[in-house]
Order: structure tokens, then sequence, then C-alpha cells
């Protein structure tokens, strides 16, 4: 059972649909390693998670600061800052944050053909070293990369260059100083920026001429440039991006459904069921029951 009686002011989560993982293990590109939960917990007080069966997936926890325990078959581990921990799959565990000094912890459940290259990094805490040199933002940056392609939708891109920086995450835990000589720049371009601007009016109903004017384009071209680069239409895609955001007030608050349909600009609960169950395969309430 997990102990968050308030939630985490600034947490983040997100949890992949079953045919989203499918897809995944039977790619080429992502069948070797791939997300199935990722999420942020800053300052997570109270923190507490038991699993008697351990879970499907491998479980990594990076803590950013603070400390916490985890405890695998029985063997107790002490977590502080920047050190980190993978929890193998089908293995019985519990972990739970300090109670003084509560851990703000970076986590993803991942799976795949190749995770067995990472098993002499799993079950024992991982140091990074200490100082600037650890690269900490180059760490926490790729896991950002893989968090924010996912929350821009589960296209096949967005799936697999998340696939590429999991191993490029998971390494900077297994070549640790190969790691601390490296730096990460990023770019933007058109359609992510359009994304952005979808994701800051997902509370809004915006038509295709809104999107298109948020990047100074004519509707028309806009919507061929971006489905060339998405396989979507933006309006499919904005209609994702309000079920992805669906998931996460039905997940880490206590909203009523009605309520979440109305605040993601939906007719009424009926239609926002109806979005919810074609993306997610399940009814919005199940999904709270399953993950809340």
């Amino acid at each position: 059972m997990e102990k968050i009686p308030d939630g985490f002011k600034g947490e983040k989560a997100i949890v992949l649909p079953y045919s989203v993982r499918d897809f995944q293990a039977e790619n080429t590109l992502t069948e070797n390693l791939y997300v199935t939960h990722i999420g942020y917990y800053p300052h997570a007080k109270s923190h507490f998670r038991d699993r008697v069966a351990g879970a499907t997936e491998h479980i990594i926890i990076y803590c950013e600061e603070g400390l916490g325990w985890i405890q695998i078959d029985g063997d107790k581990f002490n977590l502080s800052k920047k050190q980190a921990l993978i929890i193998p799959a089908s293995t019985p565990h519990v972990y739970a944050a300090d109670k003084q000094f509560p851990w703000s912890i970076y986590w993803i459940h991942f799976c795949g053909r190749h995770v067995e290259r990472y098993a002499s990094i799993m079950g024992r805490v991982l140091n990074t070293g200490a100082g600037p040199e650890t690269n900490h933002d180059f760490r926490t940056g790729l896991f950002e990369s893989i968090f924010q392609n996912l929350s821009n939708g589960y296209l096949q891109d967005n799936l697999e260059y998340s696939s590429v920086c999991l191993r490029h995450f998971l390494a900077s835990f297994l070549y640790v100083p190969q790691f601390n000589r490296l730096s990460i720049t990023g770019e933007q371009d058109i359609v992510n920026t359009s994304i952005a601007y979808m994701k800051s009016h997902l509370e809004d109903k915006l038509t295709l001429a809104d999107i298109a004017g948020s990047v100074n384009y004519s509707p028309a071209y806009f919507g061929v440039l971006f489905k060339e680069r998405t396989s979507f239409s933006p309006i499919e895609y904005y209609n994702q991006l309000k079920i992805q955001r669906a998931c996460s007030l039905l997940q880490f608050t206590d909203l009523k459904i009605k309520e979440i349909a109305f605040k993601l600009g939906y007719y009424d609960a009926f239609h926002f069921s109806k979005a919810f169950a074609h993306e997610m395969e399940i009814s919005p309430r199940e999904y709270r029951v399953r993950y809340k």
C-alpha cells in the first residue's frame, strides 16, 4: 500500500497504457529496454510502498536529495543524495522516505529483453560520486527527456527516443566515470513549440487555427507539417494530451470525474469517459481504482 496523505507538491507521474507497452515489447527499436511507469516525487513525506510479491518490472529509484530506505528480500539499504538503487523484478520489497528528511526521488519502472545487461548494478546502492563532477544535471536531463517525450504522446518516435534515453540513463549508473565526463545540449522546433502551447492550454478548447497561430503558420500548412512529423493531426494530438492530464488528475487528486471533464473542456462526463476509454482501454473510474 502506498501512503501519500495529501500528495507531494510538484509530483508528476506517467503510467503507460498496456497497449503501448505491448507495442514497445514488439517494436525492434524498443523491445530491448523500455519504460512502463515514470515519475518524480519531491520532498515525499510519509512516502511508503510495500510489494510483497515484487513488481512485474525492474524499478530504479534515484535520490535527488533527502534520505530514504529500501528493503529487498530482507536486506535493508539506506539511500541518500545522488545515490540510486535498482530493485529487480519479481522481488519482494519495501521502501520509504525518512521521517525527518524525506527524500526527493526520480523513479522508473522498466522492462526489456536486455535488462540482464544491468544485472551487475541491481540490488545494491549505486554511488554517482560527489560534487559537480557527478553530472547530476545531465542525468536528470535524460530523465526529463524521457518524461517530456512520453508526456507529449505515445507516437512511435517518442517511444523510441525515450527508449534510447533510458539506455543512456541506466548507463550513467553502470559507467559512472565515463558518464561524469559528458555534457548535453538540446533544441526545439516548430512542432515541439506547438506541443508546448497545447500543454499550456489543456483546460481550453483549442482549434486548429489557435494551435497553428501559436507558431505563426497557416492552419492548412501546419496541419500537414504536424501530421508528417507525428502521424497525428494537431487536434488528435491535443486530445491525447488532455487524456494524459486526466490520468494525472485521476491519480493525484480527489476531483470528481465530472469535475475533471469540465476542467479539461469536455461537454460532460459521458463524453470524457468515452474519450478516455478509447485511449486508455479502461474507464476513468477503473483507472482511478487501479492507480490511485
